[in-house]
């Protein structure tokens, strides 16, 4: 069976929130997913990498982009890594609006 992209979605952050968009692209090939990308991207956070300021996804291995920077990540499932990348880009948000408001 061929991979099959089953979720192809991006949510907008509102302007009240701190702005941005969360990404999700996920694939499936006989029934496993194959390939994964998630991002959070907002420029006024982070320029480089298109925006992506935060973001996961396995075209290399399981990795994990943080403002630039990539690094490997140990992973047993995609579960994980979405539970992963849901914490991080709430914490990368709270903390970019806490110093908005200093």
């Amino acid at each position: 069976m061929a991979e099959i992209k089953i979720i192809d979605k991006s949510f907008m952050v509102s302007r009240k929130r701190g702005n941005g968009t969360i990404r999700y692209e996920i694939w499936k090939n006989n029934g496993v997913i194959s390939r994964y990308n998630l991002a959070y991207i907002n420029h006024n956070i982070f320029s480089g990498d298109n925006g992506r300021v935060i973001g996961y996804d396995n075209r290399h291995g399981h990795h994990r982009h943080f403002k630039g920077v990539v690094e490997l990540v140990e992973t047993t499932s995609f579960e994980e890594i979405e539970d992963r990348f849901e914490k991080e880009w709430i914490i990368v948000l709270e903390e970019y609006n806490a110093q908005r408001r200093r």
